[in-house]
């Protein structure tokens, strides 16, 4: 709970005196420990609830190719292409294109913030891949709103 608040789960930053983390929106920037560009997240406004404007993200925002967007080119060797490419290169590491295999959600969220039923994504969150790499929020696309 926000101390100024009393009830509220989701308050802005001058109510929160900067103790809490930051909500994750549309737009947020994502980086993968293993890929080479920075990503864009998207958020379907399927939930309705927004946060500084933009549809706010919850742990289930982990869909492949429709939240997490590619990150340019993979250097994880646990990637198939990537293995196949290096063989290929007589064990050079050779990186290929990004595809995200996210199958599990964000942890740890927020859950003391529901937005759906599902906790909140906050800017603290992390998302595993399933080629070993971490995907961590390097900009949650908004300042104004934070979670406990």
């Amino acid at each position: 709970m926000c101390r100024q608040c009393a009830v509220a789960v989701i308050c802005s930053a001058a109510e929160s005196g900067g103790m809490m983390a930051v909500q994750v929106v549309m737009g947020a920037m994502l980086q993968c420990s293993f890929g080479a560009a920075p990503s864009s997240m998207v958020v379907l406004p399927a939930n309705r609830t927004m946060a500084g404007g933009v549809p706010a993200a919850t742990i289930m925002d982990n869909a492949p190719l429709v939240n997490i967007m590619p990150f340019g080119m993979c250097s994880s060797p646990a990637n198939p292409t990537v293995a196949a490419a290096t063989a290929a290169a007589l064990g050079v590491l050779t990186p290929m294109p990004c595809v995200p295999a996210t199958a599990a959600p964000w942890a740890p969220g927020a859950p003391t913030a529901t937005i759906g039923g599902m906790a909140a994504l906050d800017n603290n969150c992390k998302l595993m891949c399933n080629w070993a790499g971490v995907i961590q929020v390097t900009n949650p696309g908004q300042t104004s709103v934070m979670v406990p």
